[in-house]
């Protein structure tokens, strides 16, 4: 075992200002330097241990949001489609030409079209009346009448007269055009 060095002179003399270590010799002062150590790897280990607790506990949470928003984004999705269906439905040709008939609307006739030098190319016809038994009025456009015991009959569509255009099959230019 290892025996302590005598100590002489001047290093004698400041050894003597200090006093000895309690206990037996070095394991003293050996768990004095040890404590410091302890607590640092001991602090060092509890602050991982928690700093992993708070950054699992944020990775469930973001997936819980994650998978809330998975199934929002997948409810909008079926809500569009369905949106989407929708108006694909309204837009058929069948269903137009059902409320254009509800709305009281009939076929136009044969169009006629103006050239920029102010003539007519084509025939234009007027639009066939509509039977007044087949005439359906929006809401808002029917007359509000009072409770009387007499009924009264729906007005009749009246058709816009149309002026009367002469054909032309081939541009003219002594065909006086309006405004000059």
């Amino acid at each position: 075992m290892s025996r302590k060095p005598e100590l002489r002179g001047r290093a004698a003399r400041l050894a003597r200002l200090f006093p000895p270590p309690s206990g037996s010799g070095r394991s003293g002062s050996g768990q004095a330097a040890r404590t410091p150590f302890v607590l640092l790897v001991v602090l060092l280990l509890g602050g991982g241990l928690i700093g992993l607790l708070v950054l699992n506990s944020a990775l469930s949470e973001g997936s819980f949001k994650l998978d809330d928003l998975q199934k929002e984004t997948k409810s909008l999705t079926d809500q569009e489609q369905a949106l989407q269906r929708d108006i694909d439905a309204y837009s058929a040709p069948d269903a137009l030409q059902r409320r254009a008939r509800e709305l009281g609307m009939v076929p136009g006739g044969d169009p006629a079209f103006l050239a920029p030098d102010g003539t007519v190319k084509g025939v234009p016809g007027a639009a066939a009346e509509q039977p007044a038994a087949q005439v359906v009025r929006p809401p808002e456009a029917m007359p509000v009448t009072t409770a009387s015991p007499t009924p009264t009959a729906a007005p009749t569509p009246t058709a816009v007269p149309t002026p009367a255009v002469t054909p032309s099959t081939e541009p003219s230019s002594a065909t006086p055009t309006p405004g000059r």
